[in-house]
């Protein structure tokens, strides 16, 4: 089976590949595209792959944008971080989806359904798209956190944490002003949670919002380091294989 993927994150790309090639040994990942253009620019000079499994946010629009522009011919297994409540008419109209983190075991069962019910290639309905994402709600991302001051509760919101951090299994918030807040959630929770055009996960320990960035720098091995306002004693590298994906979230 030829497939082609449709992803901007380097990570979700290595490990669909991983999960893919696990479930059907024999699977040839004919092309990689990071960009609704790319995307374009693939499927007009090459022959039509079986599958395609396809992000909707990418670097340069929605995937939505691909299909006014070439006629795709493929089934669409959609991958996405949207609830699946939202996606309700993908399902309705046969267009497979997977929410992210990927699963191995909702890839696997996304494969059988493919192979089960989508042996013929079929054109899709450019309306169909179109009324779906008219009707797609923007995720719903974390606007405050409770967290405790002694034997208090109070909340602090998201817009004033400069970063996330975990140390020695403790994760916390550390406020623009420069208060430390214990939060009840891990960093892998909180990556989904938390909007997009603001926050970015540089390294396994550290989520910084934009505007906690003050200075960036080249370090070895290909790797960049930053300066962060709270200062921390924290690393503050992104890691080699986020530079690219951290590169285009500066440049949004």
């Amino acid at each position: 089976m030829r497939i082609l993927i449709i992803e901007d994150e380097t990570p979700a790309v290595k490990r669909l590949e991983q999960i893919i090639l696990a479930c059907q040994p024999g699977v040839n990942i004919v092309g990689v595209e990071d960009t609704v253009k790319g995307a374009v620019r693939w499927l007009t000079a090459h022959p039509p792959p079986e599958l395609i499994f396809m992000d909707i946010q990418l670097a340069d629009g929605l995937s939505f944008d691909i299909f006014p522009q070439t006629e795709v011919t493929t089934p669409v297994i959609f991958t996405t971080a949207y609830d699946q409540y939202m996606l309700k008419a993908f399902k309705v109209n046969s267009v497979d989806y997977l929410l992210k983190p990927v699963d191995p075991a909702e890839v696997a069962a996304a494969l059988e359904k493919f192979s089960s019910f989508f042996q013929k290639p079929k054109a899709y309905d450019l309306a169909l798209f179109k009324s779906v994402l008219e009707n797609i709600q923007q995720p719903n991302y974390k606007e405050r956190f409770i967290v405790k001051i002694g034997q208090q509760l109070t909340y602090i919101n998201t817009t004033d944490v400069a970063y996330f951090f975990s140390e020695d299994g403790i994760v916390q918030a550390r406020t623009m002003e420069g208060k430390k807040y214990l939060i009840d959630y891990t960093l892998d929770q909180l990556e989904p949670l938390l909007p997009p055009p603001y926050f970015f996960r540089i390294n396994r320990k550290l989520i910084v919002h934009i505007q906690a960035v003050k200075k960036i720098a080249p370090y070895f091995n290909s790797r960049l380091i930053l300066e962060l306002s709270p200062p921390t004693e924290l690393e503050t590298t992104v890691s080699r294989e986020r530079v690219s994906d951290f590169k285009r979230w500066l440049d949004k």
